[in-house]
């Protein structure tokens, strides 16, 4: 089973095309898969879109009455996987945006790792025109998190898009609560950092790109910068022991 986990906020407009886009990939790539969607707390139509889908497809909605961030609606998405699975070493979970910036085609290529054998699949976006302290932090992002975060190998760490090995997970939940404990763009990292402290192999792919992303303004970006930087000086977690290799 593939469960596709996607958090929600105010994203009415889009999360139901996405979905439908995530069932048209499944269509021609079969694979028994489940989608779980947190609604976190959103005040536009979204909770009515989830309903309709929920009639015609394999949808699970987690509904926060009050927002609860992106980190921990993700850390709710993948303890409810565990949840329902019941082939952990096999099952997957595969983390996606709401809006398209990374486009569902992408699904069969971070199946097709883990089936291959890979515990972990870290989506890296791809470097496209962007304001220039936006592009200083994607640069340095890997110096910021250190050293208490470190995966040598891994050049994005902020796409939000990751493949994850339901085992892994189990052995992330028996050593320590699965609640991540930095928020917005560092929860990413902290994610594929203790994920990866797991993971026999782990595999970079860079994404196809998507639709484009909202750039942080100079001063977001100055203060992303800053809380990756506190994030690494805060984080104790162990390097992986597996190398990162890079899909061709």
């Amino acid at each position: 089973m593939i469960y596709v986990c996607v958090r929600a906020h105010n994203h009415g407009s889009t999360v139901g095309l996405l979905l439908w886009k995530v069932r048209q990939v499944f269509a021609s790539f079969p694979r028994e898969y489940h989608l779980l969607v947190a609604d976190d707390g959103s005040t536009d139509d979204t909770a009515e879109v989830l309903e309709l889908y929920q009639r015609v497809l394999p949808l699970t909605v987690l509904t926060n009455q009050r927002p609860l961030g992106y980190a921990a609606c993700v850390s709710q998405l993948l303890a409810r996987a565990l949840e329902l699975t019941d082939r952990p070493r096999r099952d997957c979970a595969v983390t996606l945006l709401p809006d398209f910036t990374v486009a569902p085609e992408v699904l069969p290529e971070l199946i097709r790792r883990i089936e291959s054998g890979a515990d972990l699949v870290v989506g890296e976006s791809p470097n496209g025109p962007a304001p220039l302290l936006w592009r200083l932090v994607k640069r340095y992002q890997g110096w910021l998190l250190r050293p208490g975060l470190n995966v040598p190998g891994v050049r994005d760490f902020l796409s939000g898009c990751y493949a994850l090995r339901l085992a892994i997970l189990r052995q992330w939940k028996k050593e320590r609560s699965m609640v991540l404990e930095t928020s917005g763009w560092s929860a990413n990292a902290e994610l594929v950092a203790r994920a990866a402290a797991h993971a026999r192999q782990i595999v970079a792919l860079t994404l196809p790109p998507g639709r484009k992303r909202k750039r942080p303004p100079a001063m977001a970006s100055l203060a992303v910068a800053m809380d990756l930087y506190r994030a690494g000086r805060r984080l104790r977690i162990p390097a992986p022991n597996a190398a990162v290799s890079r899909a061709s």
